[in-house]
């Protein structure tokens, strides 16, 4: 089997889906492996690096020729590069990578009618035996860290104590709204640049591990019993709740000198935590880190990719942080790419195993449909029929009954 690396299309993408020190694992495993020319150099990783641990270095109209094209992004996460590798699908192809379906399920369904089978790794199931395949938790571990250091070039104070001849300067505080991995890595981060960090989040189960990175976890009188959804994701909650919410963190916000927002939901517009009335009550010189803010933003007034100052408050929303680090993000993204490539392997691929729950849970298009119930839903589809039973050796198809 022939897999191909492409060179990301996507401007500002600066990862890679492969790097060459996976490589000889997976031509251990009997693939081929082919690498676009290029593919790596954005990301530190030079074509010489890859002919090396055993790639074949091509064009990219030669990668679509594979049976299989590994990405960071494609589908609906590759934005305007999608529609020219959309015209080079070609039926029983095989797409793996980020695709947003939940989202942009419109380019998926493209994918399925040019005959290409998706599997989408932002759907894969955050089960034990696919942690090292949770692409998702590998970079927003990198992105929690960068949201940390990018608002600590951006604030005009530095964020631990120090006591000098001059007097002592006091810790700056830092408030994380989020604590799932990005959330968790920015508290650990801040922390350990000496900040006095404080955190919320809807999931009270989360407490305990906001402490154990030594932040301050903010409790608010709230019914969080139906926020966590299956899979530690938090759920959507109605706009009374989070209404309650915005009143009840007005205090936290303002003493703030910090704000990292990595609140979101997968699949939907991003919860405003932080009002324009909330940002008006902060010091001047502060500084939000809108994660969420290609979603909507977590907080009012912040715009994707741009920095807004507003009553003397710095927004800051920042849309791609892991492709800032892109060696390591890389190495990490490949790592979570060559488990989940080996496990298809394993269970048959080209054919798909549809008792897997890995393989059911990633598989977005197959046969000409979008087969995933939830992206089918997003897309405006009907629930597909199930596959008819198949008569029993021995058993004419036909009625016996006179």
């Amino acid at each position: 089997m022939k897999v191909a690396v492409l060179k990301e299309s996507f401007p500002g993408e600066r990862r890679v889906a492969l790097v060459p020190g996976v490589i000889p694992a997976l031509t251990k495993a009997g693939l081929e492996v082919e690498v676009e020319a290029g593919a790596g150099l954005a990301a530190g990783f030079l074509d010489e690096a890859y002919e090396k641990a055993g790639a074949k270095l091509v064009s990219r109209e030669e990668a679509f020729a594979a049976d299989a094209l590994l990405t960071v992004r494609t589908c609906g996460a590759c934005g305007e590069g999608w529609c020219q590798d959309r015209d080079r699908l070609r039926e029983g192809l095989i797409l793996i990578g980020l695709c947003d379906p939940l989202s942009e399920p419109g380019p998926c369904r493209e994918a399925a009618e040019k005959g290409a089978t998706v599997f989408s790794l932002e759907m894969v199931p955050r089960i034990t035996r696919a942690q090292s395949m949770d692409v998702l938790s590998s970079q927003a571990n990198i992105a929690g860290y960068r949201a940390v250091l990018l608002a600590a070039n951006t604030l005009p104070k530095i964020l631990p104590m120090m006591t000098t001849a001059a007097g002592t300067i006091t810790p700056a505080k830092v408030l994380v709204l989020g604590a799932g991995v990005a959330g968790l890595q920015a508290i650990a981060t801040a922390k350990r640049l000496g900040a006095q960090v404080s955190a919320y989040d809807v999931r009270p189960a989360v407490k305990e591990q906001v402490q154990s990175l030594g932040g301050k976890f903010v409790e608010l009188p709230l019914e969080t019993g139906s926020s966590e959804a299956a899979g530690g994701y938090a759920k959507a909650m109605g706009e009374e709740f989070y209404a309650k919410q915005r009143e009840l963190l007005g205090k936290v916000v303002a003493e703030s000198d910090v704000v990292i927002c990595t609140a979101l939901i997968p699949g939907k517009k991003a919860p405003v935590l932080v009002t324009a009335e909330m940002v008006a009550r902060m010091k001047p010189g502060s500084v939000i880190v809108d994660m969420a803010a290609e979603r909507g933003g977590n907080c009012e007034g912040s715009k994707p990719d741009e920095t807004v100052v507003i009553d003397g408050v710095t927004i800051l929303g920042p849309t791609n942080l892991p492709a800032e680090v892109a060696h390591h993000t890389s190495q990490l993204y490949a790592k979570n790419m060559a488990t989940f490539l080996a496990h298809l392997l394993k269970t048959g691929l080209p054919d798909v195993a549809d008792d897997d729950e890995i393989c059911r849970d990633t598989l977005v298009a197959r046969g000409g449909e979008l087969v995933h119930p939830r992206i089918r839903e997003q897309a405006g589809l009907p629930p597909l029929e199930p596959p008819a039973e198949q008569p029993a050796a021995g058993e004419s198809p036909e009625s016996t009954e006179s």
